[in-house]
């Protein structure tokens, strides 16, 4: 049984991210899913300074490891302005310091989703411009429009957007 990780790169309590990567992480098969929270892994925010005066917090060692262990990733990326959360910048940020290469060439199915009609493409493009440069091994990507309307009892209402992440999910669990 592979160990797939799974969470959203938001510290929303409601976050519609959460709830897309939660719903995506139904249909891997054959999987023990670890659904994440990164209120769990609380950090400070990143600086160089406050790494040489108190060196990398224990909450990015223990989040690096369970990547590390795992046998694939979902996520799905919260998008603020355009570009990441600050939360999963931060979290980006002291994992990289700890591991470069953070991913470890773990199967990855990037998603977002936003309330808007560009369903956080914007965060997706930067993402995947910047993960291959950290291992990221980005099998599929997923994007869900106007979260509000597409979106409902813990699963994709639209048929055409439900078959798109169908599609991307067996791509997934082709390469985990």
């Amino acid at each position: 049984m592979k160990n797939i990780i799974a969470f959203a790169g938001s510290n929303s309590k409601n976050s519609i991210n959460k709830d897309l990567v939660t719903y995506a992480s139904t249909l891997v098969e054959n999987a023990t899913i670890n659904i994440l929270d990164l209120n769990d892994f609380e950090l400070p925010l990143y600086g160089i300074d406050l790494e040489h005066e108190q060196g990398i917090p224990e909450n990015a060692h223990k989040f690096l490891n369970l990547i590390k262990e795992s046998d694939g990733i979902l996520l799905s990326l919260a998008e603020h302005n355009g570009a990441y959360s600050t939360v999963f910048k931060n979290l980006f940020d002291w994992l990289t310091r700890i591991e470069g290469k953070m991913f470890y060439n773990k199967p990855m199915l990037l998603m977002a989703t936003s309330p808007g009609g560009r369903g956080g493409l914007s965060v997706l493009e930067i993402a995947k411009g910047r993960f291959p440069f950290h291992d990221s091994n980005i099998v599929e990507v997923f994007s869900l429009p106007f979260f509000g309307n597409n979106f409902a009892d813990g699963k994709i209402t639209n048929e055409d957007f439900n078959g798109q992440l169908k599609n991307a999910t067996e791509q997934f669990n082709k390469q985990i």
